[in-house]
């Protein structure tokens, strides 16, 4: 048993949030990042603080890390998102050491003066292919692509209405685009309807931009895309869909929830990224005219001004779509597949519950902060590593472990992991029982 039901650990190691220092007050820019470090400092000092750490050699299925203050951790390893396990491929090794023998590590240049390759060139063409789109634009990463998109389209007079759940990077390019900002509820279509039609009752001169993801890596569900899409035609709006954590993990061939629910060429705008499954950084824009390209490429700032994808990056990235349309892309996804059908199977046997629908994205539900920053501490002694989710990326009471699973874990990694959580959950939980007793005797001599 842990030492964790008997150690003092201060409370306000186990409260609070980064919320909570997110406006910090003061005239001094620098002094007032203080309080912050003091709250992440204590919960470092009692070994809550689960962020910034590092692998060893690599996103493997089991590893060795270490935290933000250097102490080492080996296990199995469901952190890393490396969906299809190509990170290590012994292909996509081979095409990034010719790439860099034929062309050097850099693009020394902007995507808008001469920072492309032909690899660049070649890649942004077969991502159209695969989505059944006319054009692509490449972003140095699938952040930027997210707020790059938005800031791009979106003027100030314009209007975006997006799911409230919606990616860190669409949300700040909506903020830096426009005021008009209009949430609706996650997945709800209707009321997704109801913001459009109050604002075209206003406003019909400026635009709507309509923005959702293909899969949420909170919750692991997707929209009713046919559905969004008309919804946007009808009231004169665009449709922007993120898959950066379904495509090329998926559907028989790749493609997605695009795929899966038959709206391949059909959605307006695509954005994406490169870093879960198509092993290396980097982002995307699908849209369907040179137009749209030719002006993000010179009103999207972070696709204007910053150096282009390395040759090295688009070489890799270009192998790892050949091996995602290839039979061995279609084993590796149904290996993942019964991974993922597996993990979730034995967390319900152990009475552990997650979140939303298969994929590679399984999120065991922990509740209070408290328990799941207890859980977190003790899975990397127990041999897990796996990451903390916590208000405000998720509702308060609503924290979470991320497990993220890969083609490559074996039978024997899931049921280690399903163990060693079950058993993380059930010492936390009796810590925090064992920290609440004083209050209750405290509230039963009063009473």
């Amino acid at each position: 048993m842990s030492d964790i039901t008997n150690a003092y650990i201060p409370p306000a190691a186990l409260t609070g949030s980064m919320r909570d220092f997110r406006v910090p007050g003061g005239a001094d820019l620098l002094a007032r990042t203080e309080g912050f470090f003091k709250w992440q400092n204590l919960r470092r000092q009692n070994g809550l603080w689960p962020f910034s750490r590092a692998t060893e050699d690599g996103p493997n299925t089991v590893c060795w890390a270490q935290d933000d203050s250097g102490n080492k951790m080996r296990g199995v390893n469901f952190a890393s998102q490396d969906y299809l396990s190509l990170s290590s491929h012994s292909g996509i090794k081979s095409t990034a050491k010719e790439t860099i023998e034929r062309c050097g590590v850099h693009s020394a240049g902007s995507p808008a003066l001469v920072g492309n390759t032909s690899y660049s060139v070649a890649l942004e063409r077969r991502i159209a292919d695969f989505l059944k789109m006319e054009e692509v634009v490449l972003y140095p990463t699938g952040w930027a692509a997210g707020f790059g998109v938005i800031k791009g389209l979106v003027r100030s007079a314009d209007h975006v209405v997006m799911d409230m759940l919606s990616h860190s990077c669409l949300q700040e390019g909506a903020n830096a685009a426009t005021n008009n900002i209009h949430l609706f509820r996650h997945l709800d279509n209707e009321y997704c309807r109801s913001i459009l039609t109050k604002i075209r009752a206003k406003d019909t001169e400026n635009g709507i931009l309509v923005v959702t993801e293909g899969l949420f890596s909170m919750d692991s569900d997707t929209p009713d895309l046919e559905a969004l899409q008309a919804l946007c035609h009808e009231f004169n709006a665009t449709l922007v869909v993120d898959v950066a954590h379904d495509l090329g993990s998926l559907g028989d061939e790749g493609r997605g929830h695009i795929g899966i629910q038959n709206m391949l060429g059909k959605i307006d705008i695509i954005m994406g990224s490169f870093s879960k499954t198509f092993a290396s950084n980097g982002g995307f824009v699908a849209c369907k005219s040179r137009a749209v390209k030719e002006y993000l490429r010179f009103y999207s700032a972070p696709a204007t001004f910053s150096n282009a994808l390395s040759p090295v990056q688009a070489a890799t990235i270009m192998k790892a779509f050949e091996i995602v349309e290839s039979k061995e892309g279609r084993a590796q996804r149904s290996a993942l597949m019964a991974n993922i059908l597996s993990l979730r199977h034995q967390l319900d046997e152990a009475g552990l519950e997650y979140y939303g629908d298969p994929s590679a994205i399984v999120c065991v539900k922990m509740g209070t902060e408290g328990v799941a920053r207890l859980v977190s501490k003790r899975l990397p002694e127990l041999g897990l590593i796996a990451n903390l989710v916590e208000f405000p990326a998720v509702p308060k009471g609503a924290a979470r472990i991320r497990m993220q699973v890969m083609a490559n874990h074996s039978a024997q990694n899931i049921a280690d992991a399903v163990r060693i959580l079950k058993t993380a959950r059930q010492e936390a939980e009796l810590a925090v029982e064992a920290m609440n007793q004083p209050a209750r005797l405290v509230q039963t001599v009063a009473a």
